[in-house]
Formats: C-alpha cells, structure tokens, sequence
C-alpha cells in the first residue's frame, strides 16, 4: 500500500495528464466542444511533465496548443460563413500541401533551436513530432478529418520516445491515443458534412 502512495506522490503530475489526456481526446473523439477546456488543463499537466523530462519542444508545445485550443473552440462555436461553427470538413490539397511544408519548416527550426541552446538528446524526433504535432492541433481546431491521420503518424512516434524517456505512463496514453485517433478518423469520415475546399481560402 505505501509503495502505491508512493507511486501516486512521485507521478502525480503524469497522472494527471494522463487522466485529463484521455478525456480530451475522447470528447475530440464525439466532436465535443469540451474538448478544448479540457484539453487546456491537460497542457498544463504536460507542460511541467515534459520540462522535467527534458523535451523541451514539447513542452513549449503545450503552450501553443493552449493559445490554439483558445482558437478552436471560438472556431467550433462561432467559426464559418453563418458563425454557428466550422463543420467537419477535409481541407483542399492546396492546404494540405501548405501544411505538409509548413511541418518541414517547424520541424528543422525547432531542431536547429534545440542542438544550439538545449542539452536534449532526442533533438531530432522532438522537433518533428512538435511540428507535426502543432500543424495537427491547427487543423483539428478547423475540423478537418485530416488531422487524425496526422495525429496517428504522431503518436507512432511518441509511444517509442516516451518509453525510451522513461515516461512508461505518457507512453501508454500515446498508445491509447493511437486507438482513440483511429476511432475519431472513423467517426469524423462518418459525419463529413461538405467536400473538399476547392481553393486556400476556403480550407
């Protein structure tokens, strides 16, 4: 019993990101506009988690993530041509090819910032899951079913970083979230309200 209490004390933090991570995605998931409080506790928890641990990307990333999530849930309630909230939607390809370099961009930005001014170890899959990671919480806050498969390819690549960090707990999530990223891609492509946009301003 006192080496659970321990494990609570010492990993509380994990725990609670852990605990609001979960229900962040699951509310994305049901395209529930809870998503986005919840989730911005959840950056919190992440934010001091990933300092601690050293990935330092990633935790300048949740602060991003909150100033978007701020954005889509405006977006969610009062986004689109009507201001009664973007629909689920897929963006043109022309947005999709801009978010495609704008991930290239970030990530060797991010990278270069890390390997000059940081002691990180991972410099190289702490940039690219950042910016892979930020592009696909700019997207979801648009609703655009693409996300998820953004999110997927992220997650493959978390799950093996955390446990190699030892962060055996946000591992674990990361692979929940794989689960939960593929049923929301399936949830998502089953409520698509329009088609494609046809040009960048429309995306």
């Amino acid at each position: 019993m006192g080496a659970l209490i321990s494990f609570f004390t010492d990993n509380w933090i994990e725990l609670a990101g852990f605990v609001t991570g979960a229900a962040c995605v699951w509310l994305l998931v049901l395209r529930n506009i809870w998503t986005f409080p919840v989730g911005m506790v959840n950056y919190v928890f992440f934010g001091i988690l990933f300092v601690q641990s050293g990935l330092y990307a990633d935790a300048g990333l949740q602060g991003v993530y909150f100033v978007l999530a701020s954005l889509g849930w405006y977006w969610w309630l009062r986004g689109g041509d009507d201001h009664q909230g973007v629909e689920v939607h897929e963006p043109s390809k022309l947005m999709l090819a801009a978010c495609g370099l704008a991930v290239i961009v970030i990530a060797a930005t991010i990278q270069w910032v890390l390997q000059r001014y940081t002691d990180s170890t991972v410099a190289g899959l702490d940039a690219l899951t950042t910016a892979m990671s930020l592009v696909a919480q700019f997207m979801l806050s648009r609703k655009w079913i693409a996300n998820w498969w953004l999110w997927i390819a992220v997650d493959l690549i978390y799950v093996p970083l955390y446990f190699y960090k030892g962060l055996w707990l946000t591992a674990v999530l990361y692979a929940i979230f794989l689960a939960m990223c593929i049923a929301g891609l399936i949830e998502w492509q089953k409520a698509r309200t329009d088609k494609p946009a046809p040009n960048l301003a429309e995306g």
